[in-house]
């Protein structure tokens, strides 16, 4: 890996982070858009399981500090979702819009997942609300987002054609 990809892959994480602690919170949707899921999927389908197990656990210890009633829910659900997807990406993914928006949506409702049954904090219908209603909208929305994102970020992301 280049330099240039390493600073270029830095940017739009950074740039991804950036919208979701900035423009996230202002849509007040019940079912959001999860920029930091989509920058660590992104980051994680370019490196290695490990390394993109870490970025995942660094980013969900990050996450959960800000929400101290469910540490570690966070960090724990990033970790497994960025070692997954490294991992699958490296064994059978191909760079098809299709497989990605379908990737997103699984990581995203697997991220959900994992949470809400860490955390605890839902029981009877609010957890099968949460898991079978909420979270599969939110994994939608991201899906799509994370799409429009990965088309318009494609120049940044994608390495430059040798001269």
């Amino acid at each position: 890996m280049t330099p240039a990809r390493v600073v270029r892959g830095l940017v739009v994480f950074i740039l991804l982070v950036t919208l979701h602690y900035g423009v996230r919170p202002l849509l007040g949707w019940r079912a959001p858009v999860d920029f930091l899921l989509i920058a660590i999927l992104l980051s994680a389908v370019r490196m290695r399981p490990g390394a993109a197990a870490l970025v995942g656990f660094v980013a969900g210890i990050a996450t959960d500090s800000l929400a101290p009633e469910g540490f570690g829910s966070g960090a724990l659900a990033l970790t497994a979702v960025a070692y997954t997807a490294s991992w699958l990406k490296a064994v059978f993914f191909a760079d098809n819009l299709a497989l990605n928006g379908i990737f997103f949506f699984l990581g995203k409702w697997g991220s959900d997942l994992v949470v809400a049954l860490a955390e605890r904090r839902l029981h009877g219908v609010e957890l099968v609300s949460q898991v079978l209603l909420w979270s599969p909208l939110s994994a939608v929305v991201t899906a799509v987002s994370g799409l429009v994102l990965l088309v318009l970020l494609r120049p940044l992301l994608d390495e430059p054609a040798a001269p």
